[in-house]
């Protein structure tokens, strides 16, 4: 979402002084000061006066050049600069300009040869070192790049532009410590220099030291107020710190400067990121507008149709972005979810699996000696091991399919986390349940836990939804005694995931959304292991709310804590995938475009026959759905 910006030039060195009181010198002389106050047409005038005088005036000729590069004449510029040089060969600044115009042209070796040609000429000339080095990073030498750096260095060591590149080049491989003393180094050198206060924010935001990046991005744009890929940066690293606000507001700048497809992007982002969707949708279609091969917009684009449940329009908008770049993870994974959401398991599942090649999902792919099983071979006989790669949650919810390969004829081992451990080791079919810190017996094949349904061809029509499935190991805690008297229903609470799910903030809902439940005549029980800091406030001003989640130690505690309650309550979490399993009644909430597990547009599920569905009627929007609940715990309340 970010740039970096590389000068790979450098200014035109002045011609050779020649002969004081000399016509053709008085005229050179007066065209080299109009040629710096940026009077270029009337140098050009003063140098073609020479020429006319003198033809083949050396300097003349390379001056000529030298305006017809500033102006983007490059073709000129190389012709004319020839010409000098066959007039002079032993000047090395033309051979150096010379280097500069052929390097505009991308004819890189070309310029690397007469940059060499200079630096034969003249060893210590700093401005030839420093551009050699320019195409040697064009050219991907980048070791060679680096020395050339620090050959332009080691003659002129105050040499700004030379600190600046050699920054850029150390930041485009990755060395994101060494490109930031760089940058420190050119601002010890010109305080004032707004593209290397960018650059440092750059590998800032690299090395995720997001605040210290935005104070250089600050700086820049104080010293640059037109500066639109500075304010797209800093929009980009508020957007990462969750300031959507501010972001949009950055990009809006960036946007008034320079209109662009990837800001009109980041803009969508952050404008999704706040629930603005039919916003966020306008700027990408902005974006693809002027960008129209901007497969990241055309993703983007589509996961603001799938929250707004335009389904299809999602899916096509996907299809472009993988027309584009067929191996593009994210878009992969992405249809594949809405295809799973939509009851398209033959298609989904199969495509599914490009979850693994997505670094930022955290999944890691096992590289295990044995083969891997994704259905087809027969594994009557074989032992075969099944091991958790998502949630707990996720856990909870695919192991259903380990008594199906039992029955097949597999012996099964399951690799779980340790709180899952004590649960799964009673599962039906299981001959064997390790924890993850243990070694692995031997076995003959392998499958991650959620590529279970595409193993088992799972459709629609097949879902293996018969509960319960888990059931309580013999020796667990006795929760009676620490429950208050069933003389009202005992309703179990969760309202909230893991924090650091990627979609946390649309299936969490704060406990304080749900005291309109508080006053009906029952009894709610938290069960909720980890409370989050305003939650534990309300948690404590909140006694019709008893905290027994925190003294739960693992799945087999908290299972056995659900069998003594009459009804969980509980958002799209692990708990909620547990009480389902145990065959307990499980109220769910969830949110507009839900998890493809709960399908679309159902209150119950095959996957749970015990689960009743809340669903969003719109995104984001809880008042809504905490009141439907109310009124049904209420008919429940009634029937107890």
């Amino acid at each position: 979402m970010n740039r970096q910006q590389r000068h790979v030039g450098a200014k035109f060195a002045r011609a050779p002084g020649v002969p004081v009181g000399d016509a053709v010198a008085d005229r050179l002389q007066t065209g080299l000061a109009l040629h710096q106050a940026g009077r270029l047409v009337e140098a050009e005038a003063c140098y073609q006066r020479v020429l006319a005088v003198e033809p083949e005036n050396p300097d003349a000729l390379h001056l000529i050049g030298n305006i017809a590069y500033q102006v983007g004449r490059h073709d000129a510029a190389i012709a004319m600069i020839g010409q000098a040089i066959r007039r002079n060969g032993r000047n090395p600044l033309y051979f150096s300009n010379l280097g500069l115009a052929l390097g505009s042209q991308g004819r890189f070796d070309e310029a690397l040869t007469r940059f060499e040609q200079a630096l034969v000429l003249k060893p210590d000339y700093a401005e030839a070192h420093h551009n050699r080095a320019n195409v040697l990073t064009a050219l991907n030498r980048h070791v060679e790049a680096l020395a050339s750096y620090d050959r332009a260095l080691a003659v002129l060591p105050g040499f700004v532009q030379a600190h600046f590149n050699r920054a850029n080049l150390l930041a485009a491989l990755g060395r994101f410590e060494d490109a930031l003393a760089g940058y420190d180094r050119v601002l010890a050198l010109k305080a004032d220099h707004p593209e290397a206060h960018n650059n440092r924010g750059n590998a800032l935001r690299a090395l995720r030291r997001l605040e210290a990046a935005l104070a250089s991005y600050h700086r820049a744009v104080a010293l640059k107020a037109d500066y639109a890929q500075a304010f797209n940066n800093r929009g980009v690293v508020l957007y990462e710190l969750k300031r959507f606000d501010a972001a949009v507001a950055d990009f809006d700048v960036a946007l008034a400067l320079m209109p662009d497809g990837a800001v009109f992007c980041n803009r969508g982002n952050a404008l999704q990121a706040l629930a603005r969707f039919d916003e966020a949708l306008a700027s990408y279609d902005q974006a693809v507008a002027l960008k129209p091969d901007h497969a990241e917009a055309f993703y983007n684009r589509g996961n603001v149709l799938k929250e707004l449940r335009r389904i299809d329009e999602a899916l096509a908008s996907y299809e472009k972005a993988l027309a584009l770049r067929p191996d593009y993870v994210d878009a992969n994974w992405n249809e594949a979810y809405l295809r799973l959401l939509t009851g398209d398991f033959e298609r989904g599942l199969t495509r599914s699996e490009w979850r693994w090649n997505n670094p930022a999902s955290g999944l890691q792919r096992r590289h295990l000696t044995r083969p891997l099983w994704l259905g087809g071979a027969a594994i009557d006989g074989k032992t075969i091991l099944l091991h958790s790669d998502q949630g707990m949650g996720d856990v909870i919810f695919f192991c259903r399919y380990v008594p199906l390969l039992a029955a097949r004829g597999a012996r099964v081992i399951v690799e779980v986390e340790e709180p899952l451990r004590a649960l799964m080791s009673g599962l039906a079919g299981v001959a064997q349940c390790i924890s993850k810190t243990e070694t692995a017996p031997d076995f003959d094949l392998h499958c991650p836990m959620s590529s279970l349904p595409l193993a088992c061809e799972t459709r629609l029509e097949t879902i293996p939804g018969t509960t319960p499935y888990l059931r309580l190991p013999e020796h667990t805690a006795d929760w009676e005694a620490r429950l208050p008297a069933h003389d009202r229903p005992r309703i179990g609470l969760a309202w909230s995931g893991n924090a650091r799910h990627s979609n946390d903030h649309n299936r969490s809902i704060a406990l304080s959304a749900l005291a309109p439940l508080f006053d009906l005549p029952a009894h709610f029980i938290s069960l909720q292991t980890e409370v989050r800091p305003d939650d534990a406030a309300t948690l404590r001003a909140q006694s019709r709310v008893l905290d027994l989640g925190s003294t739960l130690g693992n799945f087999a505690d908290t299972a056995a804590l659900i069998a003594r309650l009459d009804l969980v309550v509980s958002v799209d979490t692990s708990v909620a995938h547990l009480s389902g399993a145990l065959g307990m009644p499980v109220w769910v909430l969830l949110p507009f475009s839900p998890d493809w597990r709960w399908l679309l547009d159902r209150q119950d599920s095959p996957w749970y026959p015990t689960a009743r569905l809340f669903r969003q009627s719109k995104s984001r929007e809880w008042n809504a759905v905490v009141g439907q609940l109310r009124d049904a715990l209420d008919d429940f309340v009634a029937s107890k």
